[in-house]
């Protein structure tokens, strides 16, 4: 049977370090992960797309600060449903492409998702996330006090707007997500970690200014699909250890104990590969095969002959063949 496989796609897989964020880039990039990710579909896996979208909502952000004298600007989760949406258009439009050019004919939907996040959240309490454009110290200071944000100094590039970092608790809609996959739909969902909402007390819901991790996200939507498998795509092969030094070792088929070991050790950057590690090992404890790996070399991860494995016990036998 085929394995029902959610690729996250990390951000830089959309606009690159110093690239010009025009749409004609932005396009290009998503339209090189099509043709990766068409090629995983080729070979019978049914997919589920996730995505970043920091330097999109940055922008938006950027564009709703430069034009605040003229158009009024919107809070932090319809900025982020801005960029849900312009970048699913992108990746159902290409991903239809390249998979018509493989003669296949799978329907493909962006779905804007929200996740909920619980509103008593301790990160409300502590925003640590910082967005937008860099200010400085006087500035900051000054919007701190008229619009009641938190601000931080971001290292040594200026001051920013700072704002919580929640745990996701459900994706909205995951259920529908996990019905269209077994019609043989392709799914982009929970792009950006999703938009964050709270729950009220008379059960509606509401928006709310918060950023989620988009791993932590994807694994909630890998969790509550039901996938087999769970793929972080970004721009180093493997995971290492030792990374940066004589010793830097690359790190293939990793066993949940292992990967503890590992993390105990300090092996993993908070700002890096720390929270795609904490979300493969979540994966993996509950018995899927997490991968971690470069987006070129996807489809040939998923055969076992590439990237970075986190299992419970170790690869199966079939993919050590």
């Amino acid at each position: 049977m085929a394995e029902r496989v959610v690729i996250a796609l990390g951000g830089n897989a959309i606009l690159q370090p110093n690239q010009e964020a025009t749409y004609e880039n932005q396009l290009e990039n998503v339209r090189k992960c099509s043709e990766i990710i068409a090629r995983v579909v080729k070979n019978g896996h049914r997919v589920i797309i996730t995505h970043g979208n920091g330097p999109q909502v940055g922008n938006i952000l950027r564009q709703n600060e430069e034009a605040k004298d003229v158009v009024p600007p919107f809070p932090l989760d319809v900025c982020s449903a801005e960029s849900q949406g312009f970048i699913g258009y992108m990746m159902e439009q290409t991903l239809k492409n390249e998979l018509r050019k493989l003669n296949l004919h799978h329907p493909v939907v962006s779905l804007l998702t929200q996740t909920e996040v619980d509103k008593d959240d301790p990160a409300f309490e502590n925003p640590t996330k910082p967005i937008g454009v860099f200010f400085t110290e006087e500035e900051a200071k000054a919007l701190a006090e008229e619009k009641n944000w938190v601000v931080m100094e971001d290292a040594g590039r200026g001051w920013r707007r700072a704002v919580a970092s929640p745990m996701p608790k459900s994706i909205l809609g995951s259920d529908i997500v996990k019905k269209l996959t077994d019609e043989q739909g392709i799914v982009i969902a929970a792009g950006g970690g999703g938009i964050p909402v709270v729950t009220n007390e008379d059960g509606t819901l509401s928006g709310i200014e918060a950023v989620i991790d988009k791993d932590r996200s994807a694994f909630r939507l890998a969790q509550e699909v039901e996938a087999e498998v769970f793929m972080v795509l970004t721009d180093v092969q493997n995971v290492y250890v030792n990374y940066g030094t004589p010793n830097q070792r690359a790190l293939t088929d990793v066993t949940l104990k292992e990967a503890n070991q590992y993390v105990k050790e300090g092996q993993f950057s908070a700002g890096s590969m720390g929270p795609k590690m904490e979300a493969a090992m979540k994966f993996a404890e509950q018995g899927g095969r997490a991968i971690i790996c470069s987006l070129d070399q996807a489809d040939l991860a998923l055969e076992g002959k590439a990237g970075t494995h986190i299992t419970k016990y170790g690869l199966p036998q079939a993919l050590l063949a």
